[in-house]
């Protein structure tokens, strides 16, 4: 008994659960959403670590999820490939950045109205970032690399940011917010999730970050058997971190073993409202 229900465990977490992404919808409320904004909604995904053989797979269920909830943008927060482990090859790191161009292939076949916008990880940064940035750029997807840029709807506007990977010591939120005036709503893309302790000492209204993987395998009652530097204090879901509204997406490929437990891949639909009060 006890065999077959290691078995049952062994085929979920390896052959089930890892390609079956799963969509969570979540409203969020900000004190300075434009009120012509109201309902907006924005698709997450992230931590793709594409290869052929598992993360692939979990991407292409997702294409069809992400398109039939008619996002008005979609956010991609980073580690489109997978830093080879005990390797400092350089031939290496470029092999494995050569993944972002299928990754971003696929990538593009989603849509919405206003676009397709990125951040670069910690994985992404260590193999070969100007590869990885290119591989996105020739599909049409924006990245933001220490950048804002305003987005544009119903007459009204909030800025989309975006920092370069912080494990790196290359975000640069003063650089990144310069152009921003400060009574207008911004959203920033940061990889790590963690980072949310220093962003919440500047005017940026919500954070959405991936990297922890949401601990990948979670054991219940112990949790997470695992969780990344810059990504174990905001593992997974919504925080309130002063001032600031954070979102850690669990991610939608694998790292390591192919494996998720009690930690599905997940598409993170938010709908912004503007708060009362």
């Amino acid at each position: 008994m006890a065999v077959a229900g290691v078995g049952a465990i062994a085929v979920d977490s390896t052959l089930i659960e890892p390609n079956r992404p799963r969509i969570v919808r979540r409203d969020i409320a900000l004190r300075r959403w434009p009120a012509r904004l109201e309902g907006f909604t924005i698709a997450q995904l992230s931590d793709f670590h594409y290869e052929p053989y598992f993360s692939e797979h979990p991407l292409h269920a997702a294409i069809g999820l992400v398109n039939s909830l008619h996002a008005d943008l979609i956010v991609l927060t980073g580690d489109f490939v997978t830093d080879p482990p005990f390797s400092d090859s350089e031939k290496a790191d470029q092999k494995a950045a050569s993944a972002a161009e299928p990754c971003a292939r696929l990538l593009r076949q989603m849509q919405a109205p206003h676009g397709l916008w990125a951040v670069l990880g910690n994985h992404d940064v260590a193999t070969d970032p100007n590869e990885v940035t290119s591989a996105l750029h020739s599909q049409g997807i924006g990245v933001l690399a220490n950048r804002s840029a305003p987005i544009e709807a119903s007459g009204a506007r909030f800025w989309l940011a975006g920092v370069n990977d912080v494990l790196s010591d290359s975000a640069d939120l003063d650089a990144t917010l310069q152009p921003v005036p400060g009574d207008e709503a911004t959203i920033l893309l940061a990889h790590e999730p963690d980072y949310a302790d220093d962003v919440s000492h500047y005017p940026v209204d919500l954070q959405l970050s991936g990297h922890s993987h949401g601990g990948q395998v979670r054991v219940p009652l112990v949790g997470p058997l695992y969780l990344p530097k810059m990504g174990r204090k905001y593992v997974w879901g919504p925080y309130r971190v002063g001032p600031l509204t954070l979102y850690t997406n669990p991610g939608l490929g694998t790292l390591g073993v192919p494996v998720r437990w009690n930690c599905p891949p997940e598409i993170t639909l938010l709908t912004l409202r503007r708060a009362s009060g």
